[in-house]
């Protein structure tokens, strides 16, 4: 991968936002890239590890095909371990040495409790919907060491293994709702024509319009972030209405929900969606960032939302 091409800014928030998918920041910031493509490689060296391993139980409980799905998310986990290889040769003449990591790997990878749980009470929906959380934690973790870099030679690499990472995340989401249509009856509408940008824009101005009703009941402390994502959400309408993005023509509610944390994720989803087909390298980006913001502000949302709806200002 060329590190030097432009990339979208993909650490928005460092507040908290996609800092609430990591269960801890990391100790001190990454200072050389011999370190970033070493940490990268250890990350995706234990997922590719981990997937492995629970294709093998799956295996010696005969669920062939869920085996299969784990076989192939470790393959994908290996050539991703050969690519940030290769782009530690490419960058720095050297292979990446576990022995540069100064501080305990990020916890990115998890399991959900799939390599304990009964085989036959599993499906492919829920092991490609933790694979799809544990490429957003990575992507998490990527932002963040993007944010905190002093160096912008680290600020740039880390942001190309974000820019990666959220590739992943698009596709993982993509297998991730094929598996859920394969086990639903009836026929599924996800092709044919395209909804404008001015549904999206509807989905933005209602999460807006949600969040501003909780900062008016939330704890004084949470208010400025619930309104900082409501401006958001708002721009973001603006932008929308004026340069529409399009989107599988199925891909929208019905009705719009009342769930600000709904509303989140089904954005999150029509941004990663509208990128699959996207060529135009300028449109890919400003897409790919909205996708980013989307990422983090569910993320917030996921994590923070309960909290509010239960404290006496909620």
């Amino acid at each position: 991968m060329d590190l030097d091409r432009h990339l979208p800014k993909i650490a928005i928030d460092r507040q908290g936002g996609w800092m609430s998918l990591l269960k801890a920041e990391p100790s001190t910031p990454v200072r050389t890239l011999e370190e970033l493509f070493s940490i990268a490689h250890a990350m995706e060296r234990e997922a590719a590890h981990r997937y492995a391993e629970i294709a093998e139980r799956m295996k010696g409980a005969g669920n062939f095909g869920l085996a299969a799905v784990f076989e192939r998310l470790s393959a994908d986990e290996q050539g991703h371990l050969a690519q940030v290889a290769h782009w530690s040769q490419q960058m720095k003449g050297k292979a990446p040495d576990s022995a540069l990591i100064r501080w305990k790997l990020p916890e990115t990878f998890d399991d959900e409790g799939i390599s304990t749980t009964d085989p036959q009470l599993l499906s492919a929906y829920r092991a490609l919907a933790m694979a799809v959380r544990n490429e957003e934690r990575a992507f998490a973790f990527w932002s963040y060491v993007a944010a905190q870099a002093a160096d912008p030679e680290i600020q740039q690499a880390a942001e190309a293994m974000a820019h990666e990472e959220l590739g992943h995340v698009a596709t993982l989401r993509r297998e991730r709702r094929r598996a859920f249509h394969s086990g639903r009856p009836g026929p599924i509408d996800e092709a044919g024509g395209s909804a404008s940008g001015q549904a999206t824009a509807s989905l933005e101005r209602r999460l807006a319009e949600l969040l501003e009703q909780m900062s008016a009941r939330a704890p004084p402390a949470e208010q400025p972030r619930l309104k900082a994502f409501a401006e958001a959400a708002r721009r973001h309408a603006r932008e929308l209405e004026g340069s529409p993005i399009s989107v599988p023509a199925g891909s929208y509610p019905p009705t719009l929900s009342d769930r600000p944390e709904v509303l989140a994720e089904w954005l999150s989803e029509r941004y990663l969606e509208a990128a699959d087909d996207l060529h135009d390298e300028q449109e890919l980006v400003r897409v790919q960032a909205l996708a980013g913001h989307a990422i983090a502000r569910l993320a917030w949302l996921r994590a923070d939302l309960p909290e509010l709806e239960g404290s006496p200002g909620g």
